[in-house]
């Protein structure tokens, strides 16, 4: 190292190779982290290599705001051991977006210049980090007022369009369809699917957009399913943002997001929270059944009135129904007899009785029923019937006047 110094004479040029400021840097890097150091870091970004080797950042944010980022790697000798064990320990990826305790030696290459070289991790550090973060999240919101927004929200008594927030592949999204949709008793519900994600550093985002699409329309209840994970996977529910959105959402926000030893902020902030999709198909179908029963019970006891009504009027009830069915009886023989008294004058003037006496009807050449003989002339063809057949005839002569 010293011999490379001797290219150049600082005091006589001023200035240095380049090469000669790297070393020197190398060497000042060495002697200042001679050992192994314990970095807490957010991975940033995360690319594993098909030859083995694991590349990514590293940085630290303040407010929102990058203040510190580095080049990392895992070389192939240590990656697929720390990449096991973590995942092991957490139930989840190493990927990037999640808080980290790792073991790195300082390492400075003149052409590539400052990295850290990952050789172990902690994966307690990363757990314990997520529930330090989550702590601080429900005081912020507690502070904020928002714990208690979504359980001022009234339900409806029979909640019928639900807004299902989840991803379309997610576990527990088919088991509730079936579990509400194929209900035993045949309530009958609308269910509409808003896409998003469900885990990862997009998951909260997406599920705030769904939101605000959700509140464009008209539904009495917001659906928020995943149905379990790991740890990790389901830390985006922990989101500030999210938890804050869901808070403040119009209309009451269901969630059932995880397994029975998962609570997570968006559990708290929620109207209701359950456990799984079936449980929460459940509590909309105990509104239903809830309000049949109700029903059911009013029926009964209006049953039961009249019935009490009927007995205490049951003797006055029974003579009245006598005196009706007696006075509808001679009313209707009244009726009898002036029907047939009707259907006797019917008869008496129907022509074929009066042409079964003798008399007979003569028509006109129009065959119109002629009543006067003054509307006959002679040599008019006439028609007569009698009570037994008819026949045709030519008048000969016509007499008028009033037959003595």
């Amino acid at each position: 190292m010293r011999e490379l110094f001797k290219f150049v004479d600082m005091e006589r040029t001023g200035y240095i190779d380049l090469a000669v400021l790297q070393a020197r840097v190398k060497e000042g890097l060495s002697n200042l982290f001679p050992e192994r150091l314990w970095v807490r870091a957010e991975i940033s970004q995360w690319s594993p290599r098909a030859n083995g080797h694991c590349y990514l950042s590293l940085s630290q944010t303040r407010d929102g705001v990058t203040v510190a980022e580095v080049r990392a790697m895992i070389w192939r000798s240590s990656y697929l051991t720390l990449k096991d064990f973590f995942e092991k320990e957490t139930g989840s990826e190493l990927r990037a977006g999640i808080t980290v305790l790792v073991r790195v030696q300082v390492s400075f290459h003149e052409v590539y210049g400052y990295s850290l070289v990952i050789d172990d991790i902690d994966p307690a550090f990363t757990l314990g980090e997520r529930a330090a973060e989550r702590q601080r999240t429900i005081e912020k919101l507690t502070a904020g007022g928002y714990m208690e927004l979504q359980r001022e929200l009234a339900l409806p008594l029979l909640p019928y369009r639900l807004a299902v927030i989840s991803s379309r592949t997610a576990a527990g999204l088919q088991d509730f369809r079936n579990h509400l949709l194929d209900n035993e008793y045949g309530f009958a519900f609308e269910v509409v699917l808003f896409e998003a994600l469900m885990q990862g550093e997009g998951a909260p985002a997406s599920i705030i957009d769904a939101l605000d699409r959700v509140q464009e329309g008209r539904f009495d209840a917001v659906l928020l399913l995943r149905g379990g994970g790991s740890e990790l996977d389901l830390a985006c529910f922990d989101d500030y943002s999210l938890a804050v959105a869901l808070a403040t959402c119009a209309v009451p926000v269901f969630t059932a997001i995880g397994h029975d030893k998962d609570v997570h902020v968006a559990d708290l902030v929620a109207h209701k929270a359950v456990k799984t999709p079936t449980a929460l198909a459940d509590e909309f179908l105990a509104c239903y059944i809830a309000e049949d029963e109700r029903i059911g019970m009013l029926g009964m006891r209006i049953v039961k009135s009249l019935l009490r009504k009927v007995g205490a009027m049951e003797a006055p009830f029974v003579a009245a129904m006598h005196r009706i069915r007696m006075a509808a009886s001679a009313r209707l023989g009244l009726e009898v007899s002036r029907v047939a008294l009707q259907e006797a004058r019917i008869a008496s003037a129907d022509p074929r009785t009066i042409l079964d006496r003798g008399y007979v009807l003569v028509t006109g050449e129009d065959g119109k029923l002629l009543k006067s003989a003054s509307r006959i002339s002679v040599g008019h063809n006439i028609g007569v019937r009698f009570g037994d057949g008819r026949l045709k005839a030519t008048v000969t002569e016509v007499k008028t006047g009033r037959i003595k």
